[in-house]
């Protein structure tokens, strides 16, 4: 009997972490939806003043935007982007933060290049670092708050 009580000891301390890892999981869920619907709404707000288009777009008669870039891309690239700065010390966050924002500009150029955006005259890339730099750190606060209060 005495091996049995261990047995059980040693085996269900060994899944305590998976349901540690699942928990955690859950905790990105909140700021990912939060961060798709957001994009959404930015990008709404942003082709309604005429600052950009999509002309390649699926479902087009319906949609104004590129569904599957707020739908699809941004909530993976989130949880990505939530994952890995959460096991950064600050210093490193905050490089990392301003090197994606960096980088959006020449990924927007090229989407223009290759025809999924279409922006107006008006439009300055340098609006997209400084915009996805305030989005990235918006979304951080909003997943280190809900992390700070659930657990």
């Amino acid at each position: 009997m005495g091996e049995y009580c261990e047995t059980l000891g040693k085996s269900s301390s060994l899944r305590l972490p998976k349901r540690q890892s699942s928990r955690n999981r859950i905790l990105y869920l909140p700021s990912i939806l939060f961060a798709s619907l957001l994009g959404t709404y930015l990008d709404l707000y942003f082709v309604a003043k005429q600052f950009y288009e999509f002309p390649i777009r699926p479902f087009p008669d319906v949609f104004l935007i590129n569904i599957v870039f707020t739908l699809v891309i941004l909530p993976i690239g989130m949880g990505l982007f939530l994952y890995l700065v959460d096991k950064m010390p600050n210093w490193s966050r905050l490089v990392f933060t301003l090197f994606l924002s960096a980088l959006v500009p020449f990924i927007e150029k090229k989407a223009v290049h290759l025809g999924y955006f279409h922006h107006e005259e008006q439009w300055n890339f340098i609006f997209s670092f400084f915009g996805y730099f305030l989005f990235l750190l918006l979304i951080w606060k909003i997943f280190k708050w809900g992390k700070t209060n659930i657990e």
